[in-house]
């Protein structure tokens, strides 16, 4: 405290208070003492640096402050006409004005009498803040300097350490009683953003933080599809977690300021950051929110990355469902699974018509979250009547014609299967099974065949672990098939997007057999668990061939479940309308 020359003296008509300098041209006051800067001057004076002498100053930023007493928001940021050459005050982290025994806590004030300024020694009453904004401080002992006009907006700083904790609002208008508020520190950040940086939080640095702000308020600026409530608690622990304090947010950096002091976790800063990234449309601004989630979050790779487990897949899932919202609107998620853990990339209401680009652009996003060297699965889990979509010949981009499902294993769910707890149990059996085969029984399907829709699913549910289809879902039998295949749990079904559904003579050659016929020749010594790679082989094969469409697998689609590779129940992190 000797040698804190950033102790500031402030002068606005009548008034006078206190202040204390965080950077060469920035000084912190109450808004309260410069209430009448619009007909009266700002001077700034530094008692503790005589050869400054006065300084001007203009407010550059408040706290929307309403003018009552008990009004919030009791904070003016003052800017200097010149940079002075002090150096600012430190502050303390958010809890170091509180423990027990109570800290010794100082504030150097202005009142009537004491130009020159005076101390006075108080303490936190409690931790707990008074309508969610002020902290009581109570006197030292029974006699010295209490406070009075001249002490607003002065430092509240540690006797020991000379940082500080907080700023003086209001006095306790009472001369008898000894007492007055303080606004905390990371309440004053929560005014003004970029005090946010000086204040230390829980393993984020000021540059971090600077950083931070910077992509958040672009974010804000571009427009975001998401509130910062629902992108709060998406953040933190459902169970362990804080609430959303009364009347929510009003701003993104608002509630990435109360994760950083409230919680403390930089992981739960990061999961906001890359949660707010998947909102995006400006490529740099999400591209970079998701580089600085991955430094918090555990998914940057170290120098020497380990290498992956070569027998697991590392799924990018596409999840799309109806969004209520329209026939035509749905709601896409892309997710990167990485150790288990799903990692969203983008979440969005769309038009159906813009699915395409949007989920070929976070898929390409979403493999900077996996492991380099990881063994990619593209799945996507789609309502039922997309499940013939030609996902895997979409092109890769505008610039790149190439079908994704030449490059990558590509296989779809069907998400209303994945809602099935007794389903999903019966799969997880069948998978247990399969992990000790090389090979499985592709279990046919014919052309015309008029099974019974429940005999078919109980004899599939007992031994049913690979399906060939002659012909997709669209018809009202092969609908009814296609439901009762699925229904017995069936981890692998393969069906050609065109194909046959008995709409010929007995004597004329049957496409959906010649299907199933060179279907069953090529799986026949292939390992379920390995099928999305030998399909991929497939698909490319046919691409690169003379005549693709002459081939038998021109269009072969290919529903594979694994519940272990991606084990969360289906649910987007957060709808696009929260």
């Amino acid at each position: 405290m000797s040698s804190a020359s950033w102790h500031a003296r402030i002068s606005c008509g009548r008034e006078v208070g206190a202040g204390f300098l965080i950077s060469p041209r920035q000084v912190l006051t109450c808004a309260h003492v410069v209430r009448d800067r619009h007909t009266a001057a700002v001077t700034v004076a530094f008692p503790g640096a005589h050869g400054l002498g006065e300084l001007t100053a203009d407010v550059i930023a408040d706290g929307g402050w309403g003018g009552g007493d008990t009004d919030p928001g009791d904070l003016a940021v003052l800017e200097l006409e010149r940079a002075v050459t002090l150096a600012p005050a430190e502050f303390a982290a958010p809890g170091d004005a509180f423990g027990e025994p109570p800290r010794r806590l100082l504030v150097y004030g202005f009142p009537v009498h004491y130009d020159e300024g005076t101390f006075a020694e108080y303490r936190a009453t409690a931790e707990q803040r008074i309508a969610g904004e002020w902290v009581q401080l109570e006197a030292w002992s029974g006699h010295g300097q209490p406070l009075a006009p001249g002490f607003s907006g002065a430092a509240v700083v540690l006797a020991d350490s000379g940082r500080v904790v907080g700023m003086v609002s209001a006095a306790a208008g009472n001369p008898g009683v000894r007492n007055g508020r303080m606004l905390p520190a990371p309440v004053m950040a929560r005014y003004w953003a970029g005090l946010g940086e000086l204040v230390p939080t829980g393993g984020l640095g000021r540059a971090e933080k600077r950083e931070l702000r910077r992509l958040v308020e672009a974010a804000e600026r571009s427009g975001v599809a998401c509130g910062p409530d629902q992108l709060f608690r998406d953040s933190v622990d459902p169970v362990t977690g804080p609430p959303v304090p009364p009347g929510g947010f009003p701003s993104l950096w608002a509630a990435v300021w109360y994760l950083c002091w409230e919680v403390g976790d930089p992981r739960c800063v990061a999961r906001f950051a890359g949660r707010l990234a998947g909102f995006l449309d400006d490529p740099e601004t999400r591209h970079a929110l998701r580089r600085w989630s991955r430094r918090y979050t555990g998914t940057e790779e170290p120098a020497t990355a380990a290498a992956p487990d070569s027998a697991a897949w590392s799924p990018i899932v596409v999840d799309i469902e109806r969004s209520g919202a329209g026939r035509h609107q749905v709601l896409v998620e892309v997710s990167a699974y990485r150790d288990g853990r799903r990692w969203v990339v983008g979440s969005r209401g769309l038009p159906r018509g813009k699915v395409r680009p949007y989920v070929l652009e976070r898929v390409d996003e979403a493999f900077h979250e996996l492991r380099p060297g990881a063994k990619v699965l593209i799945v996507f889990m789609l309502p039922r009547e997309w499940l013939n979509e030609p996902v895997a010949h979409w092109q890769r981009g505008k610039d790149d014609p190439s079908p994704l499902g030449c490059l990558y294993p590509v296989v779809v769910v069907d998400r209303e299967r994945r809602r099935s707890g007794s389903q999903r149990h019966g799969l997880m059996g069948k998978w247990v099974r399969l992990d000790g085969r090389d090979r499985a029984e592709l279990y046919r399907v014919e052309c015309g065949s008029s099974e019974d829709q429940g005999k078919l699913t109980v004899r599939l549910s007992g031994n049913g672990d690979m399906v060939g289809l002659t012909a997709p879902p669209r018809t009202a039998r092969m609908k009814r098939t296609f439901s009762a295949v699925l229904n017995g749990s069936v981890p692998v079904v393969l069906w050609p997007r065109t194909g046959c559904d008995a709409g010929h003579d007995d004597d004329e050659t049957c496409s959906g057999t010649e299907f199933l016929d060179a279907l069953a020749e090529y799986v026949s010594d292939l390992p379920p668990s390995e099928l999305p790679s030998h399909i991929r082989t497939l698909r490319e094969t046919v691409y690169l061939s003379p005549d693709p469409d002459q081939h038998w697998a021109k269009d072969v689609t290919l529903l594979w479940e694994d519940p272990r590779c991606f084990p969360e129940i289906p649910g987007h992190a957060r709808s696009p309308v929260g």
